[in-house]
């Protein structure tokens, strides 16, 4: 199992951490790794079993370097399952958390002619001091457009960390729910 991840503000990479703690509570150790830090090798993909790739979104778009990963992995000839999480604020609101709801979500799907064992929309945070004078215009100005908080000073975490928790079981369930603790479990006859 690989764990990537894409991201500027840092939420994903908090998002792909916590499932990498979760998974490491059920004996699967596994480190995520940054996109931005470089692609990784077609044949690291194809023999892992399952990819799981948190990528954050900024104005609408999935971050390139995710978009690069997506692109490198449709072209694969053996596709290891994938779990795909994009993390935006639109998510923040009931329904959009579902490739259904999600136009990130069908978007890269479409595109990419993935078919993700599963895929999900987590919210991310809205913390104005953090960004520089533009985005936190552009920012208001699309929260201002859907009706969340234009306040400069405002700072919301909107991540619901037991979803991440319980996607982290699904990712288990999804690696054959394997752990060292169940492989080494024997039956006596």
């Amino acid at each position: 199992m690989e764990i990537f991840y894409a991201t500027r503000d840092g939420q994903s990479r908090k998002i792909a951490e916590r499932i990498a703690g979760r998974l490491a509570e059920s004996g699967i150790e596994v480190a995520p790794q940054d996109l931005a830090g470089g692609q990784p090798s077609q044949s690291s993909i194809e023999t892992a079993e399952l990819a799981v790739v948190v990528a954050a979104i900024r104005y609408g778009k999935i971050l390139p370097e995710a978009l690069e990963f997506l692109a490198a992995y449709e072209k694969l000839e053996t596709q290891s399952k994938l779990v795909l999480l994009v993390v935006n604020l639109t998510s923040r609101k009931p329904g959009k958390e579902t490739p259904e709801g999600s136009v990130y979500l069908r978007r890269a799907i479409a595109k990419y002619k993935l078919a993700p064992a599963f895929a999900r929309a987590i919210p991310g945070v809205l913390d104005y001091k953090r960004y520089s004078w533009r985005d936190r215009q552009l920012i208001r100005f699309i929260m201002f457009l859907t009706g969340g908080p234009t306040d400069p000073r405002t700072c919301i975490e909107y991540t619901p960390w037991d979803v991440v928790d319980n996607i982290a079981l699904k990712i288990t369930d999804l690696n054959g729910g394997i752990t060292p603790e169940s492989a080494s479990s024997t039956c006596e006859a």
